[in-house]
Formats: C-alpha cells, sequence, structure tokens
C-alpha cells in the first residue's frame, strides 16, 4: 500500500494518457486502394494529420529513428456463436527502439508471428477475429501501421530464372526515382548484405540451382531495403537455415539496428550465439507476456531475483523456452506448469505498474516532425508505360530463361506431331478421310490447349504471391503486368504451336498450301493465348498449385466435351447451351474445319453422300460460318480470360485485421485493473497521496515562513549593530 500511496501521482497520470489514447481510434489494417495505389508493408496515418508525407531518410542519407510502442494488444478468435475460442494474445504492451534488434520469443502457438503481423499490419482479416490495442510511432497515436516498415516473411518468393543484381535493379527501378543512382544504390546494398559475390547467379528454386537459403534470406532483406524504411519486421528469419546461414542473416539485422533502423524479429529458439545479438527482448506463452525488456545478463538477473536462475553453461534461449513452455505429457506436468506460467506473467505485470505498463514515456518530436506520421506513398511513383517496359523485360527474361519447361513444352509439340503425323499419315481425298481429318484437327485443338494451360497452371500460382506482395509496396499496377505478361509470353506460345504445324501439316497431307498452313498455325497460336489467358485465371483463384492443378484440367475437360466433335451444338440440352460459346476447343476446332474443308473436293464413293467440304461443314453446323468470325470470337474468349485474371487479381488483394475501436474507459476502472486493486482502495490511496502532498507542502511553507521571518530579524540585527559602530566611530 505504501508503494501505492507513494507512486499514485504518476499512476494517476499514466491512467488519464491511457485514457486519452482509448479515445482516439486508429485501425492497421491495409485500406481498400483502387486499382493502382496499393499501400506498402507499413503506412503510418497519424489521426490528426493525414497530408505530409514521412521521410524516412535524413538529408545526408542516414535513416531517421523510429520509436514504436504498442500498449494493450488484445486479439481474440471467437466462435460462430459469439463466445470466444481461443485468446491469441492478451494484454500485450511493449516498445522497439531505433538502433536497437528486439526478438519476440516463445514457443510454437505463443502469439509470436501474430504479435509480429499485427504490429507490421500484416495479421491476416477474419470475421471471427476481434483486435484491439494501441499503436504508436514516436510517441503519437496512430491509425495504420501499413507503409513505412520493411517485412520479410518466412517463405523467400523470387523470379527463379532472375540474377540477384538483377532482382535488386528491377526493384530499384520500379521503387526508387530518376534522380537515384541505381547501380551504385543497387552496388552498395550488395556489398552491404554479403551477396557481392553472387550477384551473378540466378536465385532458383526448388528445381533451379541457384543462391542458398541464407542468400535467399538476404535478399529478402535487400528487396525490402530498397526505400530505406526506419522500421524492419522479420518472421523467424531463421527459419530453414543451418547454423552458419541463420547467424549471418541474425548478423545483418543486428547491422542494420545498428546503423539506426528499428528491428523487430521472430525467433524460435536461438542457439546462444545468435541471443547474444539481442539488444531487447520479448517473451511470449500462451498470448501472455512472461517478459519485456533488455537481453543478456538483465533478463537472466531478472528471473534470477523472482526466483529462477539460469545455470551455467546453459543457452539463456533453451533456459526460457523450459520456463516458459507448458508441459504436456501428463495432467500433473501440465498443472505445475501452468501454475509456474501465471506465476511469472502476473509478476511482470506487477512490475509493469511502476513504469506505465513497462513502456518509457516518448517524446512526441523525437526524430520525427509533429505532421509526419501521415504517409500515403514513400515511394515516388513511375508512370504505366515505364511499369510496362521494366516488367516486360522481368517477364522476358523470366520465360526465356525457364528452359526446363520450355524444353519439355517443345518435346511435347515435337512428340505429339510425329505421333499424330504418324497415325494420319499422307491422307488422301476419300471420302473415308473425312473422319480422319476431323479426328486430326480435334487431337491438335486438344492437344494445343492443354499445353499452354498447363504451363500457367503450374507457374502464375506461385507468381501470384509476389505479385500479391509488390503490389502491397504499391510497386506497380495490375493492368502494365498483365500486359507485359502476354506480350512476353507471346512470341513463345506462337512457337510451340508453329513447330508443331511445321511438322503434323507436311506429314498428314492436309489442305497443300502455304496461305492455309499459315492460317492453321495461326488459329492455334490464338488458341494458346486463350488457353494461357484461361490458367492465368485459375491460378489467380485457386488456393494452392494443387487446386490449380486439378482445377484447370477439370474444367478444360468440359470444354472439349462441348468442342463441335462430340456434341453438335443443335444437339446440346438448353441447360448447356452457353458451354460451346465459351469453349476455346470448339472455336479453333471451327476454325480449323473452316480452313481445311472449305474449297476442298473428295473423291466419290459409293457409300458416302458428300463430296466437298462445304458439305462436311454442313453436317458439323458450321456451314454458315466464317473463318474471320471464328478467329475473332477466340480473339474474344482469350481477352475474357484475361479480363476475369485482373477482376480476380484485383479483388483478392489481401485484407488485413483492423482495430476495434472500445468505448473510453474512466481512469479510475483503468487503473484499478492494471493495479489489481478495487477502485475504492486506489482512489483511497490517492487521497492519501495527495493529503500527504498537501501537508508537506504545508509543513514546508511553514517552515519556509519562519526561515524568512528569521533572516528578517538577523538582517535588522546587523543593521543596527552596524549603526551603532558607525555612531561610535564617529
Amino acid at each position: 500500500m505504501e508503494q501505492l500511496v507513494r507512486h499514485a501521482p504518476a499512476v494517476l497520470a499514466a491512467g488519464l494518457a491511457f485514457v486519452t489514447l482509448r479515445a482516439l481510434p486508429f485501425s492497421s489494417s491495409v485500406e481498400d486502394d483502387s486499382s493502382h495505389n496499393a499501400p506498402s508493408t507499413a503506412t503510418i496515418t497519424e489521426v490528426e494529420d493525414e497530408t505530409d508525407d514521412l521521410d524516412v531518410q535524413n538529408k545526408d542519407g542516414s535513416v531517421k529513428p523510429v520509436h514504436v510502442q504498442w500498449r494493450n494488444i488484445n486479439c481474440v478468435l471467437m466462435e460462430k456463436s459469439g463466445g470466444v475460442n481461443k485468446e491469441v494474445l492478451k494484454t500485450i504492451s511493449g516498445e522497439a527502439k531505433p538502433g536497437r534488434l528486439l526478438a519476440i520469443m516463445g514457443p510454437s502457438g505463443s502469439g509470436k508471428t501474430s504479435l509480429i503481423n499485427i504490429l507490421a499490419g500484416q495479421l491476416p482479416a477474419s470475421k471471427r477475429m476481434r483486435l484491439t490495442g494501441h499503436l504508436l510511432i514516436n510517441g503519437r497515436p496512430v491509425r495504420n501501421a501499413n507503409h513505412t516498415v520493411a517485412y520479410v516473411r518466412q517463405e523467400d518468393l523470387f523470379f527463379s530464372q532472375l540474377t540477384v543484381r538483377e532482382t535488386l535493379a528491377l526493384a530499384a527501378d520500379l521503387q526508387l526515382p530518376k534522380s537515384v543512382d541505381k547501380d551504385k544504390y543497387v552496388d552498395d546494398l550488395l556489398k552491404r548484405l554479403g551477396l557481392a559475390g553472387c550477384a551473378g547467379t540466378i536465385v532458383g528454386d526448388k528445381k533451379v540451382r541457384g543462391i542458398s537459403g541464407g542468400e535467399k534470406k538476404r535478399l529478402s532483406i535487400a528487396c525490402e531495403l530498397i526505400a530505406s524504411p526506419s522500421v524492419i519486421f522479420a518472421d523467424e528469419p531463421t527459419t530453414g537455415l543451418d547454423a552458419f546461414q541463420a547467424e549471418q542473416v541474425m548478423e545483418t539485422l543486428r547491422e542494420l539496428a545498428h546503423d539506426g533502423h528499428t528491428v523487430i524479429c521472430s525467433i524460435h529458439q536461438p542457439r546462444g550465439s545468435i541471443y547474444a545479438k539481442f539488444d531487447d527482448l520479448i517473451l511470449l506463452s500462451n498470448g501472455s507476456l512472461v517478459y519485456m525488456g533488455p537481453a543478456g545478463e538483465k533478463a537472466l538477473t531478472y528471473f534470477e531475483n523472482i526466483g529462477y536462475k539460469c545455470p551455467e553453461h546453459v543457452n539463456p534461449a533453451e533456459f526460457f523456452a523450459d520456463l516458459i513452455s507448458i508441459d504436456y505429457s501428463s495432467p500433473e506436468r501440465e498443472e505445475i506448469t501452468c501454475k509456474k506460467l501465471e506465476h511469472v506473467v502476473n509478476i511482470f505485470k506487477g512490475q509493469m505498474l511502476e513504469s506505465v505498463y513497462g513502456l518509457e514515456k516518448v517524446d512526441g518530436a523525437g526524430g520525427v516532425s509533429v505532421k509526419s506520421s501521415s504517409v500515403k506513398h514513400i515511394r515516388p511513383r513511375i508512370g504505366w508505360w515505364q511499369q510496362f517496359r521494366i516488367l516486360l523485360r522481368r517477364a522476358w527474361l523470366q520465360a526465356t530463361r525457364d528452359g526446363p519447361t520450355n524444353k519439355v513444352r517443345g518435346m511435347m509439340s515435337i512428340s505429339s506431331a510425329l505421333i499424330f503425323g504418324s497415325i494420319f499419315w499422307r491422307m488422301g481425298l476419300s471420302q473415308t478421310s473425312i473422319q480422319d481429318r476431323l479426328g486430326l484437327l480435334q487431337v491438335a485443338a486438344v492437344n494445343t490447349a492443354m499445353a499452354a494451360l498447363t504451363k500457367t497452371v503450374n507457374v502464375f500460382p506461385k507468381e501470384r504471391t509476389i505479385i500479391q506482395q509488390e503490389r502491397t509496396k504499391g510497386s506497380y499496377d495490375l493492368i502494365p503486368y498483365l500486359m507485359s505478361k502476354l506480350v512476353a509470353e507471346a512470341p513463345i506460345s506462337a512457337a510451340f504451336p508453329l513447330a508443331f504445324g511445321c511438322l503434323v501439316y507436311p506429314m498428314t497431307r492436309l489442305h497443300p498450301t502455304f496461305s492455309r498452313f499459315l492460317r492453321f498455325s495461326g488459329i492455334m497460336t490464338v488458341e494458346a493465348f486463350a488457353a494461357s489467358a484461361m490458367g492465368l485465371t485459375v491460378g489467380s483463384i485457386a488456393p494452392s498449385l494443387e487446386a490449380a492443378s486439378a482445377l484447370g484440367p477439370s474444367m478444360m475437360t468440359v470444354f472439349i466435351v462441348f468442342g463441335g466433335y462430340y456434341v453438335n451444338e443443335e444437339n446440346t440440352p438448353l441447360i448447356f447451351r452457353w458451354l460451346p460459346k465459351v469453349s476455346m476447343i470448339r472455336w479453333a476446332f471451327q476454325a480449323l474445319c473452316i480452313n481445311e474443308f472449305r474449297g476442298l473436293k473428295f473423291i466419290k464413293q459409293k457409300s458416302f453422300d458428300v463430296e466437298n467440304g462445304e458439305q462436311a461443314l454442313d453436317r458439323l453446323s458450321f456451314a454458315n460460318s466464317s473463318l474471320r468470325e471464328t478467329v475473332v470470337q477466340e480473339g474474344r474468349i482469350a481477352l475474357f480470360w484475361y479480363y476475369l485474371t485482373y477482376f480476380f487479381l484485383k479483388r483478392n488483394k489481401p485484407r488485413y485485421q483492423k482495430f476495434e475501436a472500445l468505448p473510453r474507459p474512466s481512469a479510475l476502472a483503468e487503473c484499478s485493473r492494471v493495479s489489481g486493486k478495487s477502485e475504492q482502495e486506489f482512489s483511497d490511496g490517492i487521497a492519501e497521496a495527495m493529503n500527504s502532498k498537501a501537508r508537506e507542502d504545508e509543513v514546508s511553507g511553514q517552515a519556509s515562513t519562519i526561515a524568512s521571518a528569521n533572516e528578517d530579524e538577523a538582517k535588522e540585527e546587523n543593521s543596527n549593530v552596524t549603526i551603532a559602530a558607525d555612531e561610535d566611530v564617529g
């Protein structure tokens, strides 16, 4: 009680400050944007001002300091009925200072990733989730946290066929203004992050050998550093790395922190040499805050003072992991470890009261001006033409260097042509050749569509994730991206049908004119474009590569059935009458038939009544159609699928959880809740403290008055003595 009375004024002030923060609504989600202004990973929007931009660099190029604080973060997963299903985070408070590396540690399921996602504005939105709390930047409350920070994810995703230098150079071209010397900027980044030695090596992936896992992680950090962010978040950056690579990555983060960045990372259980690199530490367990403060010896001293001493020659990280983990091996062990965890959580919660919930008070003007917390675009944007030019270069490099995929597609085209050419070898003009020609044209249309679909369906789901991340940074718009994709893939998509036609056409002796061969190749190319566009659409809506690989061929099978060969359109049930109209197989098959049969005359046979190609087209219900009409319709289908890709990519952009506004609590109720005292006890304590302060002031005032009176009397006496002495001298 004496401690409460002694600190009552400070606690009351803290409570009043906290209530003031409660009154300020804010959100940490990425706001819905237009088709081109998706915010980056960390726009910081201040409540009072929404017009000025945050400069993350000083004029000399150094990073401006950013002090991040969060207070009373609660994250709850609700049941459908409205009850609480799981408390993900329970009243978490903390801070991250510029120039220091903060590590968030805890066992699996403790809430590490959830906390770092919340702070970075990257927590996936859910209707069943409730998120409350407060975020401050340099002491000022904010509404949004989604632009001036870098966010390094667990999974490193890149365009596998680009080199390390090309990856950074393209990111710099998209994000930096013209005034910056991009080549020098990229060279400095490569040297700074230790990537100069592998600058000319392709990034690679699981199928293509490239740089190592540690180099990929440092490349991820380098890409995020293009715009020199003040705050860097890294979600378990050592996952999947060996000890040496993990050491290098953490040393990189430590150097970035010492350069002035505010660095926050989550990590599971680091080795001792990595733990020694941490400046500050947060320990979480079961969604509760166990410790927030300096790492190293101070953290060990804290736990030793509350009765938990780390044995000698034991890794502190392992000691903390054992201390805050719950043992589920038996009900007895679970109960014991739960009580121990509750004990250490309550001790730290109680000690937070004396330091305003464990956070130091921050000067609102420190490092950033009063109007600097509002960010719309911290990077100058470039025009559509420049975006298209840069993205076209990337798409072309990725497409032309994908040797394994191109080899497989080429081998499929050549082998299919040889097989079909052998089966339909040198078809004559007998009436029996009509069925052979129809069969060849049908399998040609199906083969071309399936080959193009398989390529985009297997590649685009991974590329889609990269696109969403880059658009979240505001690097480019969707339309330039899709246009660059179309233009870059066009020559390659045309090459394989052309190779197929060059072999199968003379082998089977289709309509033997060069103009018909060119039309044959053109029809196959347009169909390949339409199938590729369909693959992009499937990849944009499928949640995974496996789902896309299953959905794409299934949809194509339906289009094959209604492709004009197996089912006549006039005999199609009314409910399915629309399917032939949107089937790329149907229009390609129809165009190939018109190109092949029109003007063709057959040798008359007694058992057949089809004497020419026009009669054959009439049997297929294609007689009234023109070649131009069918090719145009095929092109429309391609454009339709491209539009659907654009629509789904724009609509399915990531949504992030928003903070919910809470009703304003009273200062007395809030201070009572944190202190663990009843409102009456807390009020009595504050009153006693105020009365004690008043009595002290009164006594001090009386003493001051007496001292002043004594001083006046002394002065008067001294004056009388001086006068008397003067009279004696006179």
